[in-house]
């Protein structure tokens, strides 16, 4: 078998199984959240939060609201240094971000079926 022949069906098939990638895997909604920090960052948006009393109030002095906690949950960082995530019940991660041109820290108890927004500072 000649070398262009070879070419051709090899790309034939990979141009099919490309195809059907893209059917198979068009209507989902799929990622890739392999790093540490983007798999607790998914978990934490996935589930239902809840904000305490002070991360209300800190909240209105700062001038902030649910969305902008919502980007930092998205686009920040968790910083595994300063988090406790050797608990059996409920790991609290510090999550650092940017918003309004301002560089905020969340603090959040991340449990099983719910979040817990319990600080937010500068």
């Amino acid at each position: 078998m000649k070398l262009v022949h070879r070419i051709g069906y090899y790309l034939g098939g990979f141009t099919i199984g490309l195809i059907l990638l893209a059917f198979f895997l068009g209507g989902k909604r799929t990622s890739c959240d392999y790093s540490p920090n983007a798999r607790v960052l998914k978990n934490i948006r996935i589930k239902d939060r809840v904000f305490s009393q002070e991360a209300i109030k800190q909240m209105q002095v700062m001038r902030l609201d649910t969305s902008d906690i919502s980007t930092i949950l998205v686009e920040g960082n968790v910083d595994f240094s300063s988090s406790t995530t050797k608990l059996d019940s409920c790991n609290i991660y510090n999550i650092q971000g940017e918003t309004k041109a301002q560089e905020i820290v969340i603090k959040v108890k991340n449990c099983d079926s719910i979040a817990t927004i319990q600080n937010v500072s500068k």
